[in-house]
């Protein structure tokens, strides 16, 4: 499924770690969190930002940040591969992000 952001200005730095911090502690206090607690839209382009690099997945997530759309199962993919090689704090950042790219395909149906 095809999904894209609604936001055109990422998040800054202060921002998203603030943001990643917030909902993995709303989501930790709730036994059944629902798909649709997520990051914002711009904090979800500012991490992708995070992650622009010239391999296959850097560039997926350039091509997202830059407000192209991308492939959902693409993104997710993506998204595992980063969190291979992420620090813990861009491995929760990249969390965060792989359960925004969920809540848009919950939102779509898919």
């Amino acid at each position: 499924m095809r999904i894209s952001c609604r936001a055109t200005l990422p998040a800054t730095d202060i921002e998203i770690a603030t943001a990643v911090q917030q909902l993995l502690d709303r989501r930790g206090s709730m036994a059944h969190a629902p798909v649709s607690l997520t990051i914002p839209d711009n904090v979800a382009i500012g991490i992708a930002g995070f992650f622009v690099s010239a391999t296959d997945s850097g560039q997926l997530m350039e091509r997202f940040f830059r407000g192209g759309d991308v492939d959902s199962g693409e993104m997710l993919e993506a998204i595992r591969f980063e969190q291979g090689y992420a620090s813990p704090e861009g491995h929760a950042a990249l969390h965060c992000l792989a359960g925004w790219v969920a809540a848009q395909v919950h939102k779509q149906g898919g």
